[in-house]
């Protein structure tokens, strides 16, 4: 650049000079991109992830052979019938009728099979006053909860005829149908208002209309397209409906910011008097770069996710960085085609009582001045901030760093487990409470261990002696209380085992009757005959292989994510400085956010303020799921500030000038994008499931604290301090790739030759 060649380097720059000029090509090949996918992918269908695919381990192994087996495993119902006042006993007459009343009128539905009284299969708790009803509904377990409606209300008519005692049914239809018709329409709701919220916001931001809706239409199209293309891609890897979700969080959260930092910069260059060309390609060269470093660093740290092993983690990874590259494609192709159509007409619908943003202050073209309030767009507000943080840099580091310290401390005693239902949803249903008398009169009847067990003949003698030995066992190694119910699949030479758990829904002490089971009872028992298989199964099983599976992925994907992204920024900025603090604030933000997680939801500090409650735990999936999602996500920022920053640098301004260049003049679009981010976020924090809260609380802070302490307090006192040292580079490494594409707007917007002066610094 100092040899007077002013040309474009740079994919960002390239793509959006090309599309400024092609426009209607831009955005005609745009939507055709977005129908094709979507077509493609309602044609294909989309496959989901299987049972068997969910976990490695025992639990992986259970499915595969019930899956191998052709075996449907039916919806369990269970209906307890239980004494109110203590006063009934199972033996009573009184009792006797109202199980016989429940059996009859649940097999006169149709819709149940294999009815069994307490009384034949010994279902009656140790103080004689409750009893279980078992049965199972017919078809598909996956729809059961559709077809179970004339059971319940079977049920509560005998309950009406017998005052006296509480005859309640639960299992997995009527947990299904339940929760369907509480919160089925929850996500809905949450994933609806999400857009209209990020609208009103950006109509605040902009004051415009159509400047206000540019951002959320090119957000909803990298969606939609994203969503074929998962139906495709499903039949490589499979998808859920949980990635789904996580996609469309991802994907608005992202597509707004981008469009949102390409969107202010050109607006704020013309408000600055450039032409509308230059102007776009100024925004081109600059936030379009910054657009492309902070894409491809969010999807390397999305990418993590598939390193899990977890099925569920694959596809919420895949989605994620599906979704991204999509929406960092649309940023830096069809929407300067879509600014350059539009021209002045994007000021279109202007909002009144709201002032034009970014038309204060001028654009400094000189290379070493200062502009009003910091610059175009300046804040006052961060002006303000950030000339308290320059003026004690030492301080300031100090007193956000150790802030942040104090936030994260209660991470360390993080416990993380698979939520139980009443730690899921609490009190808020009456199953919960139904669920809470089950498990106190019959401790893990409401989600037993179940031993899949696969032999050559499930009736050889020897094989029907190891199972009636387990059963007995089980019971006196005390891992059970009993009754240890066995279902035979002659045909398939398959067994089921159903061992209720001591313990119930206190999942450290079924955890240890599960370790009793697997460790001590089976090897003794089922495991002495030679070609039997006998994984243990079931809620219990499946959150302990849950947890040993995520354990054993977290520091391959921690150190995943750290490296490429460390590399990338290095690649990105030529500093390793700069690489060495961006990974380091954001490990500080993370560890911010555990600890707020902590100490809401596992100590309950202030958990009424958000709604929740102190469940005592984290649920497993949540930390290495933040971690990953908040590590990409925080990199928008990081990347925009210091791009700004280095901008100003390679422009002539000492160090010191550009930080708060860089900081103030990005403060409104920063603010903004986390505003939209809090705001989307905070929208899952109110949904009543104790996982989903978590997850919205956990990012919603997480993006507070990262757009204000980190990027207002902690990263301008760092730089200040660190100086000329932010530019380093080791000579050794100087012969890395050069990813940099120093576009600075002057030589951008005017295509003349320099002269020395004009040279922008080499940092």
């Amino acid at each position: 650049m100092g040899n007077g060649d002013s040309r474009v380097r740079g994919i960002a720059a390239r793509a959006g000079g090309w599309s400024a000029r092609h426009r209607w090509a831009a955005v005609g090949i745009w939507v055709l991109f977005v129908v094709l996918a979507m077509g493609l992918g309602s044609a294909a269908g989309r496959v989901d992830v299987d049972d068997s695919d969910q976990l490695k381990g025992e639990t992986h192994t259970a499915a595969r052979i019930v899956e191998d087996a052709g075996i449907e495993e039916p919806a369990g119902e269970t209906v307890l019938v239980q004494a109110k006042d203590g006063g009934l006993k199972a033996t009573d007459a009184e009792f006797r009728a109202a199980v016989e009343a429940v059996v009859t009128a649940v097999e006169g539905t149709g819709e149940a099979t294999d009815v069994t009284s307490p009384y034949d299969t010994r279902t009656i708790s140790e103080d004689g006053r409750s009893a279980l009803v078992q049965f199972d509904i017919r078809g598909d377990s996956a729809t059961a909860g559709e077809r179970v409606e004339p059971v319940l209300k079977a049920v509560e008519g005998v309950r009406e005829d017998h005052a006296s005692l509480r005859i309640e049914e639960i299992g997995g239809a009527s947990m299904m149908k339940t929760f369907d018709d509480a919160f089925g329409d929850d996500f809905q709701k949450a994933e609806y208002s999400a857009v209209p919220v990020a609208l009103g916001i950006l109509l605040i931001a902009f004051g415009a209309l159509v400047a206000a809706l540019l951002p959320v239409l090119l957000a909803i199209t990298a969606i939609v397209a994203t969503m074929g293309l998962m139906g495709v891609i499903s039949h490589v890897m499979p998808m859920s409906d949980t990635a789904n979700s996580v996609m469309l969080l991802v994907g608005l959260a992202v597509g707004v910011d981008y469009c949102l930092f390409y969107l202010r910069r050109e607006r704020e260059e013309r408000a600055a008097g450039r032409d509308a060309r230059t102007a776009l390609r100024i925004a081109a060269a600059t936030s379009g770069r910054a657009i492309v470093v902070s894409g491809v660093t969010v999807c390397v740290a999305m990418a993590g996710m598939l390193f899990t092993g977890l099925a569920e983690f694959e596809a919420m990874g895949l989605a994620s960085l599906m979704v991204v590259a999509v929406a960092m494609v649309g940023s830096v192709t069809v929407l300067p085609a879509l600014l350059s159509l539009l021209g002045e007409r994007v000021e279109k619908g202007r909002i009144p009582f709201l002032r034009r943003r970014g038309t204060t202050g001028t654009a400094d073209t000189t290379g070493n001045g200062t502009t009003g309030n910091g610059g175009n767009g300046g804040s006052r507000f961060w002006t303000a901030v950030l000339k308290g943080v320059l003026a004690k840099p030492v301080v300031s580091v100090v007193v956000a760093t150790g802030a942040l310290l104090a936030v994260a401390a209660p991470a360390l005693g993080m416990k993380t487990q698979q939520l139980t239902l009443d730690q899921e949803f609490g009190d808020s249903l009456p199953i919960v409470q139904t669920y809470n008398r089950l498990n106190e009169a019959f401790p893990g009847g409401s989600e037993p261990a179940e031993v899949v067990v696969k032999a050559k003949d499930i009736n050889a003698p020897e094989v029907q002696a190891a199972l009636a030995d387990f059963r007995e066992r089980a019971v006196a190694s005390g891992a059970s209380r009993g009754p240890v119910e066995i279902k035979l699949h002659d045909a398939q030479n398959v067994a089921f085992v159903y061992v209720p758990l001591v313990g119930g829904s206190d999942l450290d002490e079924a955890g240890a009757s599960l370790d009793t089971l697997r460790d001590e009872v089976r090897p003794a028992t089922l495991g002495a005959v030679d070609g039997v298989e006998a994984p243990i199964t079931g809620q219990v099983a499946g959150s302990k292989d849950f947890n040993d599976q995520l354990a054993g992925a977290v520091v391959p994907v921690f150190a995943f994510v750290v490296v490429f992204a460390f590399g990338l920024m290095l690649l990105s900025f030529r500093s390793l400085t700069i690489a060495l603090t961006s990974i380091v604030l954001n490990l500080l933000s993370v560890g911010a956010a555990y600890g707020i997680l902590v100490a809401v939801f596992q100590h309950g500090w202030g958990a009424s303020l958000v709604g929740a409650e102190g469940v005592g735990a984290i649920v497993t999936w949540l930390p290495l799921f933040l971690f990953v999602i908040l590590f990409g996500l925080s990199m928008d920022y990081h990347v925009f500030v210091v791009s700004r920053i280095r901008e100003a640098r390679l422009r002539g301004r000492t160090t010191r000038d550009a930080i708060t260049h860089g900081v103030v003049t990005t403060a409104g679009v920063v603010t903004s994008a986390a505003v939209i981010m809090v705001a989307v976020f905070a929208i899952f924090g109110t949904l009543s499931m104790q996982s989903m809260k978590q997850m919205g609380v956990g990012l919603a802070a997480a993006v507070l604290i990262d757009a204000t302490v980190i990027r207002g307090v902690l990263l301008p006192a760092v730089m200040a301090l660190l100086g000329e040292r932010n530019w380093y580079l080791p000579t050794w490494l100087h012969r890395l790739p050069d990813l940099t594409h120093d576009e600075a707007p002057d030589a951008v917007a005017a295509p003349v030759t320099h002269d020395d002066e004009g040279e922008p610094v080499r940092v």
